[in-house]
Parts: structure tokens; sequence; C-alpha cells
């Protein structure tokens, strides 16, 4: 199946990443979000990204300008009946995600791929939801979508094989790899990553050891480009605790339990980065660790 036109829900970090992505290898993007002043600010958050590949001599000012060309910001999903492939990159909340393709139904041609991108959810659950599992996938960025070049692939039970070469075609129009996973929580990447993180957050709430010595010991001792908690910070620590809890709960293991210290964390609203505080209070400059 040939894709043209790319619909994209929600145009938080990753919706603007893979937005910004689809737009410079050619797609047309309608972007949708449910908070309008997070769908008005998008398309000048994404130049900025832009401009910044630009200084470094990545891309030209004439593909700046012809990817936010390709880039439409819809108020609703009325236009979405042109779309072939609709990418769901919304909040990590299950029934937040189910709203989303059962409200997308009436409006999208039956020929039309559903992708979501969930780190954690159940794609066979999702897929049941809707009108077309056969035409139901995981396509799961990682973050930041620009700069990271592995998508994961991940087939719902019923996910057809014409589905699953489209997007695996798709990816490799993208200019990126992927990697194929099965439909258990969290997938590859997170099951292995997040209880990585998890531990780390242990370790600081246990005293192990503080903040900047857990994450320079991660840098310098394993040669991982950020620390555990600068990463947590950078992902978003209620997207962490979601994942976690998919994993505590999808797999029954105790070892996937969220750490104590990472629920009060998001309890508190020190979410990361995007909340201006985390493991690290990024209101001071350098930022400076919370504990």
């Amino acid at each position: 199946m040939e894709i043209n036109i790319i619909g994209l829900i929600g145009m938080g970090q990753m919706g603007r990443g893979i937005a910004e992505v689809c737009a410079l290898a050619g797609y047309k993007v309608l972007a949708n979000d449910a908070d309008q002043k997070t769908l008005t600010d998008s398309k000048d958050i994404i130049h900025s990204d832009l401009k910044k590949l630009e200084e470094k001599n990545k891309i030209s000012s004439s593909a700046i300008t012809s990817a936010l060309d390709q880039i439409i910001l819809m108020k609703d999903l009325s236009g979405f009946d042109k779309c072939d492939l609709i990418i769901e990159a919304a909040t990590e909340k299950e029934q937040i995600k189910k709203k989303i393709f059962l409200d997308l139904q009436p409006v999208i041609k039956k020929t039309a791929i559903l992708a979501t991108n969930t780190s954690s959810i159940s794609v066979t659950r999702l897929a049941a939801g809707t009108d077309r599992p056969q035409n139901f996938m995981g396509l799961h960025f990682m973050n930041p979508v620009p700069l990271m070049n592995l998508v994961e692939l991940v087939r719902g039970i019923a996910t057809s094989e014409m589905t699953y070469q489209t997007l695996e075609q798709f990816v490799i129009k993208l200019g990126k790899s992927s990697s194929v996973s099965e439909d258990f929580p969290a997938f590859i990447v997170n099951r292995i990553l997040m209880p990585m993180i998890n531990e780390a957050i242990y370790s600081l709430y246990e005293g192990v050891g503080n903040v900047e010595n857990i994450d320079r010991s991660m840098r310098l001792g394993a040669n991982h480009p950020m620390g555990p908690l600068e990463l947590a910070d950078f992902i978003g620590l209620d997207t962490c605790l979601s994942i976690m809890n998919v994993l505590h709960e999808g797999l029954g293991d105790t070892k996937y339990r969220p750490c104590p210290l990472l629920v009060k964390y998001v309890e508190a609203g020190w979410l990361g980065r995007k909340a201006k505080k985390g493991f690290y209070d990024y209101n001071l400059k350098p930022p400076v660790p919370t504990r």
C-alpha cells in the first residue's frame, strides 16, 4: 500500500518529532492535538529544531521551508479522511488512546492504516477496539525522534502481513532502521531500559549514591551518553512511571515494582525537563540535582 498523506494525533515532544521526520521525508502531515495551544505552538518549535539542524549543515534552508509547508495543523479530525496512515502519539494512557481511535472510525477511509506510538501498552488490545485490527500496528519511535535511528515495529495478533510490510518500507523511507518486537509489555527497548532507570532511582532512594554520582557513574563507567536519572527527566517521570506500571501489572513480577521515590516525584508534579524540575532543577543554569 502506498502512503502519501499522514495523519498525526498528539503534538507533544514525540508527535512534533514524528511530524518533523515525516515532513523532511516528503510526506504531507495533517497534525492534530486536543490542546489548541500545544497545536499552535508546535510548528514554531519544529521550525526552531530545524534551524538547529541547518546550523550544523545537516539540512538546507530550502529543506526547512519545504518541510514546514508539508505540515498542516488541523483543529479537528474532519480532514483525516484523506490520510493513508494515521499515527497516534498521545499521552501514554490507554483510555485516551482508545477514545482517539474510536473518534477516528467514522472519519477515515476503509484502507487507512492505524498506528500507535505507544511505548508499552498492548497493541493487540488497542487494535481490538477498532474496526480494522488487521490494519493496526505499533510504530514506536525513540526520543528524540529526529536524532534516534530506531523505530520498533510491533505487530498485534491480527496485524496483516501487508500492514507490516507497508510500515517497514515507511520506516526505511524516513531514513531510519527498524526492529521487530512481539506484543509484550514495554516491547524491547523499554523492557530493558525502564527497569535500569527504576533501579537507578532505587539506588538514590536507598542512599547508595546521590543524583550526581549515580549519573556520573553510568556515563563514565558504562559509557552511557546520558546518566539514567538525567535520561528519566528527559523522557518524563510520568511516562517512566506509566511504563513501569504496565510492566508490573502485565508481567506480575515484583522486580518491576516502581520505586516509591518515582511515585512521589510524579505526585509532586516534578516530571522532569517539561516541568522544569525532576531529579534536576532546570530553572537553574546549569541544572542542579534536587537530591
